[in-house]
């Protein structure tokens, strides 16, 4: 049996892996690229035959780890495609909206190219490929231990990432070989806020591992909290408006329930939020019918009689025009998607008011290599936004203990579960440096880890045998970390430059310093024109 890393190796995005077990093929999780070159990078074939698989398991509903199955069904694949029911159901919410941005991007670029002669531009794939995805959705309960095959059992546990999250347990037999494999998917903190603490287990041969933040640690919940109600108090009495990009499933709840704790402190009663993401309402709505999969916090809230959704003043805007509209408005908190800026309404809110020194931004989530977020947490001043050229004067600040993914200590307590035997960990889901410190930490406990790279393959015994894992496939298609590097390397190179703009004022020596820009302009076009061949 064999185990194939195809995505989220040493970056953040494009989560899969494919089972390969007595002839039959199980693909875990099928994700979007997000960030610098994602059109592309999605658009590369699959390392796989679509019609050669059997099924298709889903840690969770979020688009790097679900957003290609569309396109999966769309190139044939018509096995069942199954996860937990509020996975299912904010998956679809997901797609939808996918599909609708794509045709828009479509459209838009084919305009484009029809002014020079170019051709149409076609959407990665539509609506009604969506539907025909929906249709393969099977929803599971947590906990129950499901036959795939004679040969392959699966159970899905409560990972606490996000509502519907899920860790797998596989069982995979070939040979009256028996191995398990674990696949963390992405996993929430130990001491949570909205979700369930992830489910311990305590027995595996090998374990997939996120690392997202595998290098650091966040700050306790009480600390986090602490430190926003700080600045929004802050914020608020200067009479500022901020903008919150939000993932729409999972931080935008979580931010409207920290600003009703700050109204039950008497604070904010006042202030206008408008809660501008159309799928952000439907995601909330299922987070309503699954009350009862939250965290022991929200329950409490809701024992209570508050509903932890619904602060005061809040609006949910639906219209362009009203959210338009919301340019007009000076003192106001405005939650919009996509959470790392790489798309959808916030990018107009940012567009219109991070020129202005009174307005502040409040990033509340992870920030992938080159996304506009990203570029905006480095600190770059200059910035080409909806196609106009803005220079940020607006306040950023940066809430990293509201993620919904477990830190370095999370991780390895986590990970120190698997006290039955010692199974060796495969670190994914990290930028390098984050996967490579988690799989230190983990080695420092004594336990085995492998930082994989794309397409490395690896041949799986059971623990009584003696395990020699190896790389059994070493040729993949298309070096896609190379897309990574490339990335820092033009996020670094923008960097500069903006820091140079700001300071340009400052240069003495410009006799010297003007040929070494020129040079390096020349460099600069070089690439540029290799990169239109």
């Amino acid at each position: 049996m064999r185990l194939k890393v195809l995505g989220a190796a040493e970056e953040v995005t494009g989560s899969s892996y494919m089972l390969e077990v007595a002839g039959h093929r199980i693909l875990i999780d099928c994700g979007l690229h997000q960030g610098r070159n994602e059109d592309e990078r999605n658009r590369e074939p699959f390392h796989f035959d679509p019609l050669s698989l059997d099924v298709v398991l889903l840690t969770h509903a979020h688009i790097d780890h679900t957003g290609r199955v569309p396109l999966l069904v769309k190139q044939g694949f018509s096995g069942k495609v199954m996860s937990t029911l509020p996975t299912v159901e904010l998956t679809e919410v997901l797609w939808r909206d996918s599909a609708r941005l794509m045709k828009e991007e479509a459209e838009w670029k084919t305009k484009k190219n029809a002014r020079k002669g170019l051709p149409a531009v076609e959407p990665l794939f539509e609506d009604e490929d969506v539907s025909e995805a929906l249709n393969l959705l099977a929803p599971v309960t947590y906990d129950d231990k499901i036959e795939l095959f004679p040969e392959v059992f699966v159970r899905f546990r409560d990972a606490g990432h996000i509502m519907g999250s899920a860790i797998l347990e596989i069982w995979a037999t070939e040979k009256d070989d028996t191995v398990k494999i674990v696949f963390s998917g992405d996993l929430g903190p130990q001491k949570t806020v909205m979700e369930r603490t992830p489910a311990v287990i305590t027995g595996a041969d090998y374990v997939v591992i996120e690392s997202t933040y595998g290098d650091r640690e966040h700050k306790t919940n009480e600390e986090s909290r602490e430190e926003f109600q700080t600045l929004m108090r802050q914020i608020l009495a200067k009479k500022a408006k901020v903008f919150i990009p939000t993932f729409v499933v999972d931080r935008a709840q979580r931010v409207a329930y920290e600003l009703m704790l700050i109204q039950d402190q008497g604070l904010g009663k006042d202030i206008p939020i408008y809660f501008d993401s159309p799928m952000g309402v439907k995601a909330t709505k299922i987070y309503e019918d699954h009350l009862d999969l939250c965290s022991s916090e929200i329950q409490e809230y809701r024992h209570k009689g508050n509903h932890p959704f619904s602060p005061e003043r809040l609006t949910y805007v639906s219209s362009v025009e009203d959210s338009q509209a919301i340019n007009d408005v000076d003192h106001a908190i405005v939650l919009a998607g996509s959470g790392m800026c790489n798309g959808g309404r916030i990018v107009h809110h940012l567009k219109h008011g991070i020129w202005n020194p009174e307005n502040h931004v409040v990033f509340v989530g992870y920030q992938a290599v080159g996304t506009l977020g990203r570029r905006l947490v480095e600190g770059q001043k200059k910035l080409r936004i909806a196609g106009e050229d803005v220079t940020v004067r607006a306040q950023l600040h940066t809430i990293n203990g509201f993620s919904a993914h477990a830190d370095r200590r999370d991780l390895l307590k986590w990970a120190e579960n698997f006290s039955e035997n010692s199974p060796t960990f495969l670190v994914t889901h990290g930028e390098p440096k984050s996967a490579n410190a988690l799989a230190d930490g983990l080695m420092e406990k004594g336990l085995q880890a492998i930082v994989p790279s794309v397409d490395q393959e690896f041949e799986l015994s059971p623990n009584k045998h003696e395990r020699e894992e190896r790389i059994v496939l070493s040729t993949p298609q298309r070096d896609v970390s190379s897309y990574v590097e490339l990335g820092r390397a033009l996020d670094d190179i923008a960097a500069i430059i903006g820091r140079l703009t700001e300071t340009a004022s400052k240069i003495n020596d410009i006799d010297q310093t003007l040929p070494m820009l020129k040079s390096v302009k020349i460099l600069l076009e070089t690439v540029s024109n290799k990169s239109k061949c």
